[in-house]
């Protein structure tokens, strides 16, 4: 099988790209990457900020009140998404004629910085947000707070990646679910708390990899079981009591916490957390056929780099979105278009590079930014399809020259800095590291700190010695130092669902999640068992007792 061994020219690791890989290259007509698959992934991911809000700015041209996700300092004028969307102004208006003597992407980053962006990123496939402001990629909201990627959802907060969801609150990647808690994928349940890999169950609490169960406390593994505390089997009535001794407290949460994982550890896992998949490696991948090197992907056949993307065929490089796409190389929530070179945010297009932000019905454009119902545009402006083919073989020309058609457009073009994105989620970097790699970092988050009312340890313990009038306090996180303070929406959740008030910041608790989510990096290493090479995120050197599908079914079963 022919292969090419290649040097990244960022980090100077060695990498092969497979006969797969080539023939994909070759019919996208690029040329193959001279950078490494992880160094690609951050390219991608610095163009997509999807948690780091910024209050207190007005949309440059109604003045309302906006969040957005483009810090202040930023140049951009920025609409709120309503005005962005109207017809009260053309992207057209800014248009650029290009100019032979200058590299492209100077070009392109003059163009970037002069059209306004969208205050945040909403994805109107899932219906229209209402009252819920504080969301960023996420449709279908209804009394929502602080939801990112995904969406419908209703009377949800502090959550990412989830779909047709009901009053939950810090869930991530999860469907079809309601009245839960601090979970990662979970699916088809209700009531799951502190809880990982449930699906179709009830009543769960501090449990893992359990499927079909009710009433299931700090359990690992079960099936089709009720009434079960640590694996031990006990009947309704001492179920029920040992439960009511615990929820409510965060010091008996916080024991028990420590005891589980603790616990956790003398049972195998299984390689991954793939369902209904044929051929494929990564992790969190359903319904999905010869699907590489991916990431919570669903329903997606043929690609390569997946992350956080539905629906996708014949594609390298996507992160987010993917409906509907197809022949998609190194973009960014970009979906329902095919032929798409290194871009962010295309939506219903075709055969388009290096643009930002452009839907719907576009085609056959190069360095545009908030193009709709065009073609034949470069840098925003209208040519003849003689000139526009002229202009783009220039453009390919020198980008083929440097080594970088065919990878994303580069980071320094982007709005944002490596730790206000996702990059900062799933590779973090010391500011050193960042900058030493050639992204920005941004000093100036939006936060405060040194304001707190209320100290952690003054918190009372248990939820029912809360008071109404605690959502007037300024907490600190434990972790970070970060203020944040409870939302009356939030309280009442914790009161109806007996939890206690959490200690530490959305950002500290969301990045706790992906942790136990598990790195989007893969291992090749044996299953614990038969000693069968098998491909997954748990690093050699973690304490978890890994099979292969094979062993840990024979062992749960």
């Amino acid at each position: 099988m022919k292969e090419e061994h290649k040097n990244c020219k960022t980090c100077k690791i060695d990498f092969v790209l497979d006969q797969n890989d080539l023939s994909f290259y070759e019919k996208m007509k690029v040329t193959t990457p001279n950078t490494c698959p992880d160094c690609r992934f951050k390219m991608r991911s610095v163009w997509r900020n999807e948690n780091i809000l910024y209050s207190g700015r007005k949309c440059d041209m109604c003045g309302k009140g906006i969040v957005t996700m483009y810090n202040p300092k930023s140049p951009y004028k920025v609409y709120c998404s309503d005005c962005y969307s109207s017809d009260n102004w053309d992207s057209r208006e800014y248009a650029k004629e290009y100019d032979f003597s200058r590299a492209f992407f100077d070009q392109l980053n003059e163009l970037i910085q002069s059209v306004p962006k969208m205050n945040v990123y909403v994805t109107s496939s899932n219906g229209a947000n209402i009252n819920s402001p504080f969301n960023n990629g996420f449709g279908g909201a209804k009394n929502c707070y602080f939801m990112f990627n995904g969406g419908p959802a209703e009377d949800t907060m502090y959550s990412r990646g989830v779909k047709d969801v009901r009053e939950i609150s810090d869930c991530y990647f999860s469907t079809k679910i309601e009245n839960s808690y601090e979970s990662v994928n979970v699916h088809n349940s209700a009531r799951i708390f502190y809880s990982q890999n449930i699906n179709n169950s009830l009543d769960c609490y501090f449990s893992l990899n359990c499927n079909n169960c009710t009433n299931c406390f700090g359990c690992v593994n079960l099936n089709n079981k009720s009434n079960c505390f640590f694996n031990e089997q006990l009947s309704a009535e001492e179920f029920k009591e040992k439960l009511n001794e615990i929820m409510g407290s965060y010091s008996r949460i916080q024991e028990i916490n420590k005891i589980f994982k603790e616990n956790s550890l003398k049972y195998p896992r299984r390689e991954n957390n793939n369902i209904k998949t044929i051929n494929c490696s990564g992790d969190y991948l359903t319904e999905c056929k010869d699907v590489f090197n991916s990431l919570e992907v669903t329903k997606s056949q043929n690609c390569k780099y997946l992350c956080s993307s539905k629906e996708v065929k014949d594609s390298v490089g996507v992160w987010g979105y993917g409906i509907g796409g197809e022949y998609l190389l190194e973009v960014v929530s970009t979906g329902h278009s095919s032929n798409v070179i290194g871009s962010y945010g295309i939506d219903e297009s075709m055969n388009i590079e290096y643009s930002f932000s452009c839907f719907p019905n576009n085609a056959y454009l190069i360095g545009c930014d908030s193009l709709k119902n065009s073609k034949y545009c470069i840098l925003n402006k209208q040519y003849s399809k003689e000139e526009y083919e002229k202009i783009r073989e220039h453009i390919i020309r020198e980008l083929t020259d440097l080594g970088v058609y065919g990878l994303m457009i580069p980071s320094k073009l982007s709005p944002f800095a490596y730790n206000e994105t996702t990059a900062a989620d799933n590779m973090p970097l010391t500011k050193e590291e960042a900058l030493a790699q050639g992204f920005k970092w941004e000093d100036d988050i939006q936060k405060t700190e040194g304001k707190e009312t209320l100290k952690p340890e003054e918190i009372p313990d248990h939820i029912k010695d809360i008071p109404d009038t605690f959502t007037k306090e300024v907490l600190v996180c434990v972790d970070c130092n970060r203020n944040y303070k409870i939302t009356e929406q939030e309280l009442q959740f914790y009161k109806k669902m007996v939890l206690p008030i959490p200690r530490k910041c959305f950002y500290c608790r969301h990045k706790d999640r992906i942790s136990n989510r598990g790195p989007y990096k893969f291992w090749d290493r044996n299953c614990m068992k038969c000693n069968k090479d098998i491909n997954t995120n748990y690093a050699p050197d973690r304490p978890e007792i890994v099979y292969c599908e094979k062993c840990y079914q024979q062992e749960v079963y």
